[in-house]
């Protein structure tokens, strides 16, 4: 692999905050399944639709993680936890918030796309 699990992520996180999901589009797998609050979304269109609306519904978002654990690390796959945060302007309101997520990447002998995601609040 050209980089690290996170080497990748961090560039993941990176690129989702450009807010142009072309630039993601790449590092997700075809076949992806990404489940948020909003509901399962599988393949890029649905995953593209889930994201540009969450951008459209919140202003100047950022978004990143921290305390990343890696579960599982090999030369195909890799699995992680973490908690994710955001901010941003919601109708004219200052708003953030935070929960917890699962990223499962498989690689390819070149680079790494993601093959699930998976945020959701805390419980």
């Amino acid at each position: 692999m050209k980089n690290s699990p996170d080497q990748f992520l961090a560039e993941y996180i990176r690129q989702a905050n450009t807010h142009q999901f072309d630039a993601v589009a790449p590092m997700i797998d075809e076949a992806a399944v990404f489940w948020f609050n909003s509901g399962s979304h599988r393949g890029l269109s649905e995953i593209r639709a889930a994201f540009e609306r969450t951008w459209s519904i919140i202003q100047d978002e950022r978004y990143w993680v921290d305390e990343v654990q890696w579960l599982t690390i090999d030369a195909t796959s890799a699995t992680c936890i973490y908690t994710f945060h955001w901010r941003g302007v919601i109708e004219g309101a200052s708003r953030e918030g935070s929960g917890r997520g699962t990223n499962i990447l498989a690689g390819d002998g070149q680079r790494w796309r993601i093959v699930h995601e998976h945020l959701s609040p805390w419980p």
